[in-house]
């Protein structure tokens, strides 16, 4: 499973002595990364929506974090494949760009309902590395010298034959087959200190050292870090036992392995996905009735023009229902289905998770909560099941746990969409 980790202090991509490279970089822990500029442009003033703060990834949507490329349109992501010294590849650039395209475009077309197209743009040669694969010390937790050693080289070698100006997401795709080469070890470099290349300020690189073939989903995954989007998985301190306990199969970010990895609706909102019309926020007192539409029901797909069933329309309704509980948190309640990205999802229903705006990336800034919490499903196949029957079905009611809130699910509509009553008293 991918794992982010930033690298400071890097200045150019030509050619320096490794120790002066060395000098200016440090690994720091993700939840310390600079987060940029401040200065956003704003695209919500609701007053359920999240105030963005200093937290890595942070969950707060009133403004963009101009430190990163918005998916709000199309985008030019080059790949570039690098060989080393002591391995002959035996995959060709073509199969490895295959791997991961057109699956990578389609779900982020899916997802944004054709709002947002990533055009990739492979090379077809590979690139030859001037040091053996086993040289960089390529793991999951690198190291901030080898790190540095690794990105200094293949920019190097990379930058007289790509114009990175012509690019908004870069992809370093390693020689799976070299013997140095860790395929546990794809993240996406964060940089505090941007390197140039071709008048080009490099924020960010997504390292890929994914096996032939790759897990499922990965570089869409990695892809939403370029986009500002946090890791929802929990990661044990000794690494050992369960890594998906905050939301399990349902988001991309905490799993590419869910049964329902489509994005939740807050980050489609944090995106720019969603019109305003389509986001309720709920009275913080009182009853509030509403019609929310499956997350995955949407207009055809420019890529793959695909569309949801004909009884569902051009998913133009509302998706998302937000609560605020606090100053930096809510709840927020969306309807899932097997539709979009969703289609092997366990459970269909509404979905119930809290947000944290002040919560760093990887600790758990979304949490969904399981409205069957003695029960599990789907256990041959769910990343964790005892959150894979988390929706609350129809005719079923749910009160929120420490929180004076209660969701009814009344009835389907004739579109397929669920219609629910909220109940809210003052927050707790």
């Amino acid at each position: 499973m991918p794992r982010p980790f930033p690298l400071k202090g890097c200045r150019g991509p030509r050619l320096r002595s490794t120790a002066a490279v060395f000098s200016t970089l440090s690994a720091v822990a993700a939840t310390s990364l600079v987060t940029g500029p401040s200065v956003a442009e704003p695209f919500s003033a609701v007053p359920c929506a999240l105030q963005r703060t200093s937290a890595h990834h942070s969950e707060g949507l009133d403004t963009w974090n101009a430190a990163y490329p918005r998916p709000a349109r199309a985008l030019n992501a080059v790949m570039v494949f690098l060989s080393f010294p002591d391995s002959a590849p035996r995959t060709k650039p073509a199969q490895l760009a295959a791997d991961h395209f057109p699956a990578t475009s389609r779900f982020f077309e899916r997802a944004s309902y054709g709002r947002f197209t990533l055009h990739p743009h492979p090379l077809k040669h590979w690139i030859r590395m001037p040091r053996p694969s086993t040289a960089y010390a390529i793991q999951r937790d690198w190291s901030a010298r080898s790190r540095a050693t690794y990105l200094r080289d293949a920019l190097a070698v990379a930058d007289p034959q790509v114009d990175f100006s012509r690019y908004d997401v870069v992809y370093f795709v390693a020689d799976p087959d070299a013997p140095g080469v860790d395929s546990d070890a794809t993240k996406v470099v964060n940089l505090d200190t941007p390197l140039r290349a071709d008048g080009t300020d490099l924020r960010r690189i997504v390292t890929v050292f994914e096996k032939h073939p790759p897990d499922r989903l990965v570089l869409a995954h990695e892809t939403g870090h370029v986009f500002d989007l946090p890791d929802l998985y929990h990661r044990p301190d000794d690494g050992k036992g369960d890594w998906d306990t905050y939301v399990g199969d349902w988001d991309l970010m905490g799993s590419q392995f869910g049964l329902a990895p489509d994005l939740f609706g807050w980050h489609k909102w944090k995106m720019g996905w969603l019109d305003p019309r389509q986001v309720v926020c709920v009275r913080e007192s009182g009853v509030t009735r509403l019609t929310l539409e499956p997350l995955g029901a949407g207009p055809p797909s420019p890529v793959t023009g695909a569309a949801g069933p004909p009884a569902l329309g051009l998913g133009q309704g509302v998706k998302l229902a937000v609560v605020r509980t606090g100053p930096d948190s809510v709840l927020a309640f969306e309807a899932r289905a097997p539709l979009g990205n969703d289609t092997t999802t366990c459970r269909a229903g509404i979905l119930v998770y809290r947000v944290k705006s002040t919560t760093q990336s990887g600790t758990g800034p979304i949490q969904v909560l399981d409205a069957h919490p003695h029960t599990e499903a789907c256990w041959e196949n769910s990343v964790y099941p005892p959150l894979a029957d988390a929706p609350i079905a129809l005719g079923e009611t749910f009160t929120v746990p420490n929180e004076n809130i209660r969701i009814q699910v009344k009835s389907r509509t004739a579109t397929g969409a669920w219609t629910v009553k909220i109940t809210a008293g003052s927050p707790t």
